[in-house]
């Protein structure tokens, strides 16, 4: 089979593409030929060598996969041949990666494809659909009828904290740095967005908080983050969640966040279990069937090109280049 895989760490340039074997699937795993995969920040991470996972070379990079099961381990009992899944967190931990014309993956990691997803849809929505849900409601353990602040929402993890939280009845805060964008943030649902290069943005944002009952989640995607501002801003009792920002060492106001009884709450998509994922899975299966699930997608490639997919990555997250609204998907 082709695939886009790695003989060492380093720059986007030590991705190949060639041919490996075809994966074979133990008892307990599927094999998917696939028909869509996504680029994440993490990709970019340990292909560069910046996080430490178990690699086996050649590693195949890649975490989100769409597709269709050609071959059922002895094992498996939630999915038959022929049934379109999608999945996320492969790569990691001594997974295989995505990047690949199939897939041997555990059932446990899969999900079924809701029939109103393309695989396109699928992928692109995988990561950062867990990792929006995860963080809003087993982290930040959102109410109907709260206020949810996002930074950068039209990112890949804040539409989809956007697009969840409206699902959840929570209203919306988002930050954009354009007109283009806070038009798309606002089709999704968001209920007050501001671009955040305005002088006065936090005082929109305290206007808007002022009239809808207080601020409750401060969903962080941002590498720097500034707490002594969220903290500022947040309502007595509310949930601050960071999810980015590896090297960053912000001062911390810590009298003002005790007195206010606030609670901050750090985590990692890829370090909950296989049924905190699924259920996440499934709340975006459901969204989607109701017509609320539209993960952006910025750029489409064939899988051949994965390398300057990961260039294009890199140059917005680490670079903040502003060249890519919306997740990479690669087509094998």
């Amino acid at each position: 089979m082709k695939a886009a895989f790695i003989t060492a760490t380093g720059e986007p340039g030590v991705i190949q593409y060639g041919d490996l074997p075809t994966p074979e699937p133990a008892a307990n795993e599927v094999l998917v030929k696939i028909g869509a995969v996504a680029v994440n920040p993490i990709d970019t991470y340990i292909r560069g060598g910046a996080i430490a996972m178990p690699i086996e070379f050649p590693y195949i990079v890649g975490c989100d996969l769409a597709g269709t099961i050609e071959t059922v381990g002895s094992a498996v009992t939630r999915f038959k041949v022929g049934d379109r899944v999608w999945g996320s967190n492969q790569s990691l931990f001594g997974r295989k990666g995505t990047f690949a014309e199939y897939a041997a993956v555990g059932e446990d990691w899969l999900y079924p494809a809701s029939n109103a997803m393309s695989d396109n849809i699928a992928a692109a929505g995988a990561l950062v659909g867990i990792t929006a849900h995860l963080g809003l409601h087993l982290h930040g353990e959102l109410q109907s009828g709260e206020t949810v602040f996002v930074n950068g929402g039209t990112g890949g993890v804040g539409a989809a904290v956007v697009q969840l939280a409206k699902a959840a009845g929570a209203n919306v805060i988002a930050t954009v740095g354009s007109t283009d964008k806070k038009s798309l943030c606002e089709s999704w649902g968001a209920d007050c967005v501001i671009n955040y290069h305005d002088e006065n943005l936090d005082e929109q944002i305290r206007e808007f908080v002022e009239a809808n009952g207080g601020l409750h989640v401060w969903f962080e995607t941002q590498r720097e983050p500034t707490p002594d501002r969220t903290v500022a801003l947040m309502s007595p009792r509310g949930r601050i969640i960071f999810m980015a920002g590896r090297t960053a060492r912000p001062e911390f106001p810590v009298g003002p966040f005790y007195v206010k009884d606030l609670r901050l709450h750090g985590f990692a998509m890829f370090n909950a279990s296989a049924d905190e994922q699924r259920a996440s899975a499934n709340a975006i299966n459901e969204l989607a069937n109701n017509g609320g699930w539209n993960p952006q997608i910025g750029k489409i490639l064939p899988l051949s090109e994965a390398a300057t997919a990961h260039q294009l990555q890199e140059d917005n997250t680490l670079g903040s280049s502003g060249t890519l609204t919306g997740k990479i998907v690669l087509h094998p």
